[in-house]
């Protein structure tokens, strides 16, 4: 179907399937029916789609489409005029076009022999131009000129909501190896979960437990995994992201995120970064070659090449009224247990002391200590031991 056009037929079936949602606006891994059909379509080489549904559907529909897709609308009012400029706007050179008439999935990875009729059909371009033009019934067009599709062609019906967990297991499955085909490694399709409209590039591995959602996308030679979860995120290339969760965040090159970490929306992580075990960051980016090893949170925050942060830093971003942001320089470094109360700026090169608290601007080059001195008391415990000690 390369370089085609379809004609989707959203149908509000709501009586027919006793449902409150039409059919192909049920959801399936979190997304509708109906995304899970255009953006396999989409695969397989259709670039233009003609939607046909009632007003009220139009907005939900819209979105399942993909990005860049060229996507008509029409309603039934508007059904001939909407469809005839459609079908004329293709290219010369099309012959034939896709149309779904009701519930269906396209599952090409999947075919299977049998002749049970799906409620899609090819037709011709031109001869259905034609039929419009003669005011004919478009339905009883398709079912005289259409040539049907069925299971052989990887197209499968569906009538009611009770079907979708079967169709769930076709749909990952036609997808997963639709990635293994672009040279993405699978330790356990049984157990990774893949959405429409995720890239993955070639090379990288998925190990069990993965789920990426949303617009995420990852770059060559990453290994993803096990049990991480990415949603709307970019991976750039070589990356490690291990036992983890992503979301809305943005990570470069060859860089390590995990185990256990939590990057929230806002975050940015530049090239050879990393955010380790127990790290949280939020709004926060973190320039190349910065380290957050592990066990810190930074939110609000702008973290500069090259520098570190030791274990159990916080920036305390919350003033519980307003969010505060904080500057850490490029090379500077954070020890252990420090706390950057915000607004604040620790200078490039600047060090700030294990333990302490910075609540005013640190110089570049300079040493932050806030701690109390300790004191020693020579032979305290001999002098205070317990007696049934």
């Amino acid at each position: 179907m390369s370089d085609r056009s379809a004609v989707l037929f959203l149908l509000d079936d709501c009586r027919r399937t006793g449902s409150e949602t039409p059919l192909m606006l049920h959801r399936v891994l979190g997304v509708p029916l109906l995304s899970w059909l255009s953006h396999a379509l989409a695969r397989a080489g259709v670039s233009r789609f003609c939607l046909v549904c009632a007003p009220a559907l139009l907005s939900r529909a819209q979105d399942c489409f993909p990005a860049g897709a060229e996507l008509s609308t029409a309603s039934d009012e508007s059904l001939a005029d909407r469809l005839h400029v459609f079908l004329s706007t293709a290219p010369e050179a099309e012959r034939d076009l896709l149309v779904v008439t009701g519930p269906v999935i396209y599952a090409p990875g999947c075919r299977r022999p049998g002749d049970a009729r799906a409620s899609a059909c090819m037709v011709d371009r031109r001869a259905l131009m034609a039929a419009l033009d003669e005011t004919a019934p478009i339905g009883h067009f398709l079912q005289q000129a259409g040539e049907p599709t069925t299971c052989e062609d990887g197209f499968f019906r569906l009538s009611a909501p009770e079907e979708l967990p079967g169709a769930a297991r076709l749909l990952r499955q036609d997808l997963l190896l639709s990635l293994t085909r672009g040279g993405v490694e699978i330790w356990d399709p049984e157990n990774t979960y893949v959405t429409p409209g995720v890239r993955v590039g070639a090379g990288s591995s998925l190990l069990p437990g993965t789920v990426l959602q949303g617009k995420t996308s990852v770059g060559k030679d990453c290994v993803i995994g096990p049990n991480t979860r990415l949603i709307d995120s970019s991976v750039g290339d070589c990356c490690r992201v291990e036992q983890s969760r992503v979301e809305g965040a943005r990570l470069g090159d060859r860089l390590e995120v995990g185990p256990f970490a939590n990057l929230r929306p806002g975050t940015v992580m530049e090239a050879e970064t990393k955010a380790g075990a127990f790290v949280e960051l939020k709004n926060t980016s973190v320039g190349a070659g910065a380290k957050v090893p592990h066990l810190s949170y930074l939110g609000d925050a702008a973290l500069g090449a090259r520098a570190n942060v030791g274990c159990g830093t916080v920036t305390a971003n919350f003033d519980r009224a307003e969010k505060h942001y904080t500057v850490i320089e490029e090379e500077a470094f954070l020890g252990c247990n420090s706390t950057l109360v915000a607004p604040v700026n620790v200078g490039r090169g600047a060090y700030v002391a294990a333990g302490s608290v910075v609540t005013e601007d640190v110089p570049p080059q300079a040493l932050a200590i806030s701690r109390p001195r300790a004191q020693i008391k020579k032979e305290w415990a001999l002098k205070n031991k317990r007696a049934d000690s």
